[in-house]
């Protein structure tokens, strides 16, 4: 079992910053393939970013290559989220979560996580 709680959401100007950060607790961190995801309201929840066990494979969705860039430490349990030159369209829910037991270095499917974050908001202003 493993626990996420997300942090550093807020509300930001269009081209601005913003990093989350998520901090797991319970099983060892360095085990877990790490993702983001995120829900605006109306829409299903989609995928934002993965990255390995390791931190040196990464994957992004087309809408945010570029701008946002995930990172983990895993020295202090938290895996980051930098989001760059925010859009309006950024507007969302957004939660981190925990994969186990993946052969592969990634994860896009939300399907495949463990465990979830509650989320923290995210909203962009034009």
């Amino acid at each position: 079992q493993v626990q996420l709680v997300e942090s550093g959401g807020g509300l930001v100007q269009a081209g601005g910053s913003l990093r989350l950060s998520c901090a797991a607790s319970g099983r060892r961190f360095s085990n877990y393939i790490m993702g983001w995801f995120r829900q605006a309201p109306g829409k299903e929840r989609e995928f934002v970013a993965t990255i390995s066990r390791s931190g040196d494979s990464t994957t992004y969705a087309d809408s945010v290559k570029g701008r946002f860039t995930i990172s983990r430490d895993n020295a202090k349990n938290t895996v980051y989220l930098q989001m760059n030159s925010l859009k309006p369209e950024d507007t969302a829910v957004y939660y981190c979560a925990a994969e186990f037991t993946s052969w592969r270095p990634v994860v896009t499917r939300e399907v495949d996580y463990d465990y979830w974050g509650q989320g923290t908001q995210v909203t962009v202003s034009s």
